[in-house]
């Protein structure tokens, strides 16, 4: 029997939505100088409410989290406010919506909180803050194991505030070559202590991030995105997949709300992957629910979940140039193509 996308579907005891078309998180830079949620954007995320969740674009756990400029926050009361207005306005059209919980690690920059950028190892990458050319990346400090256990409260600490700030749950940013994604592969992290060298090691940082959250706000409430391949401010290495089987399997018993797929083109296949796509690959080492995304439209979306290859799809640009874009597949009419222009304004 074919899969229909705009039915229900049960994530877990506690949370059903209204159909399996999730909003993909997407960086959009629209908060205020203290990085706190605007108007624009409870505006932006209400007219989006239809979706079967919205996944929030990703929000800083603390001030040296920040890699891009005006991107909001989740630890002070300013921001928890500011997201209570655009929660509250997304529940008041029958929404749901997960908070994206992140920090960037080695391409954070310190003009944005001044002191040190941390990561796993002193290795740091080529290039620039996107929007500010000028600011050219720096070389991380390696961070400690006082600074590890400090990332990890504050991770829990910003889920239990996005909690407050009325969200469903939260999806911890995991992937695209951001903070807990460099622990999991090999070209960032070269440290010779219980956070590196074996698969079980480099697992670490991201099992305890996905504990901590669990004890503070529940596994029905805890999300996480992964990119196996490495693909966007990383180097492939043969030796990640052996980290990534550890921690699928680890993930397993964690009960989780969902695991969501990391990745731009779904097409996309890793020699260190043994070729496959990262949906393919996710599936194969992973039982729980996966949410698949990466340039599916869609009617391919359907088919591919026809197929077994995820659970639910996330859709990103054509959310971004079609808010109502529920309405439109739900009645078949034409989208409206998403420009780079869009980017300049929520609409």
């Amino acid at each position: 029997m074919a899969t229909d996308l705009l039915t229900p579907f049960r994530l877990n005891d506690t949370i059903e939505l209204q159909n399996r078309v999730l909003m993909a998180p997407l960086t959009r830079c629209m908060s205020d100088d203290d990085l706190v949620p605007t108007q624009a954007m409870v505006d932006y995320y209400a007219r989006r409410a239809d979706a079967g969740l919205i996944i929030s674009e990703a929000t800083i756990i603390r001030p040296d989290a920040q890699g891009y400029p005006n991107t909001p926050g989740l630890f002070t009361s300013e921001q928890i406010q500011g997201w209570k207005k655009v929660t509250d306005a997304v529940h008041a059209k029958g929404g749901k919506m997960f908070a994206q919980l992140w920090h960037v690690g080695r391409v954070a920059h310190p003009h944005f909180f001044g002191g040190d950028v941390l990561a796993p190892s002193a290795i740091g990458v080529e290039g620039s803050v996107p929007r500010m050319r000028e600011l050219t990346y720096v070389t991380p400090k390696a961070a400690t194991i006082e600074d590890i256990q400090g990332l990890i409260a504050d991770y829990a600490k910003a889920a239990e505030n996005a909690i407050e700030a009325g969200f469903d749950g939260v999806e911890i940013h995991g992937a695209n070559g951001y903070l807990i994604d460099q622990f999991l592969h090999f070209a960032a992290n070269q440290r010779d202590d219980q956070y590196g060298q074996t698969p079980e090691n480099m697992s670490r940082f991201a099992l305890e991030v996905v504990d901590a959250v669990i004890a503070a706000i529940g596994a029905d409430k805890t999300a996480l995105r992964l990119s196996p391949g490495a693909y966007f401010n990383m180097s492939e290495d043969n030796r990640d997949k052996a980290v990534f089987d550890y921690l699928l399997t680890a993930l397993e018993s964690r009960n989780l709300a969902y695991l969501h797929a990391g990745i731009f083109d779904d097409s996309m296949r890793f020699a260190s992957l043994e070729n496959k796509t990262t949906s393919e690959y996710l599936r194969s080492a992973y039982k729980g629910t996966l949410v698949g995304v990466g340039s599916y439209t869609f009617e391919s979306a359907n088919q591919a979940i026809d197929n077994n290859q995820f659970d639910l799809i996330a859709i990103g640009r054509p959310f971004i140039a079609n808010p109502d874009y529920i309405s439109k597949v739900t009645h078949g009419e034409a989208l409206t193509p998403y420009s780079e222009e869009m980017l300049a304004e929520l609409i």
